[in-house]
């Protein structure tokens, strides 16, 4: 036996939390499924969020959940396995844990991944000093000796070179580590204009003991570094978008209207699942956006029932 909802929330994060409230103030029975591995789990702090700068995430999710809970909104520990369109409004959504869950609406918050490059050292200091974004992090770690390092992912060279072009910002002592990356004339004229140094050569690993303390390279080189930027591969978790037969872009990611209406009837999408530049304050206000239109729609379609 399955349980009904006007709509379900795959995913407990900024965004999902944040469409859940809305919803719930607005008198729907709204379920969260909240399972999953937060992006941010590895970050003590998040920051620049308003009135919520330097909380820890595990923190901001447990006060925004006891809110939604306030009002209404059920929250369910478990994953999503399987969704399909089984009406013109109506979706059915598998648990992990065995269960079904029936919904007019679903507003998918599941986020992404962050593939890292196989270098020893880089996903043990993940998210304390081996970073990704300068305006989560680059307060943090301002004056400190700033590494950035290129690799040889698709659209790593243009995303590792911006990174190094911002960094002057917070310190001075900037190096840009080439690995296997061959820089442009124009790309090493813009980081030299910034005063950003280029160290050519393979990198074979960060060197780590209780932190991060530098770079090795594969000739043997070290150089001190207690700050490193990577541009890691985001990965869409969005399975549940695949399952329903939502429509991607060009560049991989569910196409979806300003409101996060994805291509399919009753199915919206916010937070990092649909854009992977959305930062806490963003997801968190894209699911808002979403819950919003959601209701809109759910009385759109409330209205020409009773109209008939």
């Amino acid at each position: 036996m399955s349980e009904t909802y006007d709509v379900v929330i795959v995913g407990g994060g900024a965004a999902g939390l944040s469409g859940a409230l809305v919803l719930a103030r607005a008198r729907r029975r709204v379920a969260v499924v909240r399972g999953g591995a937060p992006r941010n789990a590895p970050a003590e702090h998040m920051h620049g969020f308003l009135s919520r700068d330097g909380m820890p995430p595990a923190q901001l999710l447990a006060s925004g959940a006891a809110e939604a809970v306030s009002y209404g909104a059920e929250m369910i520990d478990d994953v999503v396995v399987g969704a399909e369109r089984t009406g013109e409004a109506d979706h059915t959504l598998r648990l992990g844990g065995g269960g079904t869950l029936r919904a007019r609406r679903v507003l998918v918050a599941t986020g992404l991944r962050d593939e890292l490059p196989e270098l020893p050292g880089v996903a043990e200091r993940w998210g304390r000093d081996v970073l990704h974004c300068p305006y989560c992090h680059g307060y943090e770690v301002r004056d400190q000796p700033i590494g950035v390092l290129g690799g040889p992912e698709p659209g790593a060279l243009a995303r590792a070179v911006h990174l190094a072009l911002l960094l002057p910002q917070w310190s001075d002592d900037v190096v840009f580590f080439s690995n296997t990356m061959t820089l442009s004339d124009d790309d090493r004229a813009h980081l030299d204009a910034r005063g950003v140094r280029v160290v050519e050569g393979e990198v074979a690993r960060f060197v780590v003991d209780d932190r991060l303390r530098g770079v090795e390279l594969a000739d043997g080189r070290a150089v001190p570094r207690t700050a490193m930027f990577v541009a890691p591969t985001f990965r869409a978790n969005d399975e549940v978008l695949v399952a329903l037969g939502c429509a991607f872009d060009a560049g991989g990611w569910v196409a979806t209207d300003a409101t996060g209406r994805t291509s399919v009837p009753g199915v919206w999408a916010a937070g990092n699942v649909s854009n992977p530049a959305a930062q806490v304050i963003s997801a968190a206000g894209a699911g808002s956006a979403a819950a919003i239109a959601i209701n809109g729609d759910l009385v759109a379609a409330e209205v020409a029932v009773l109209a008939r």
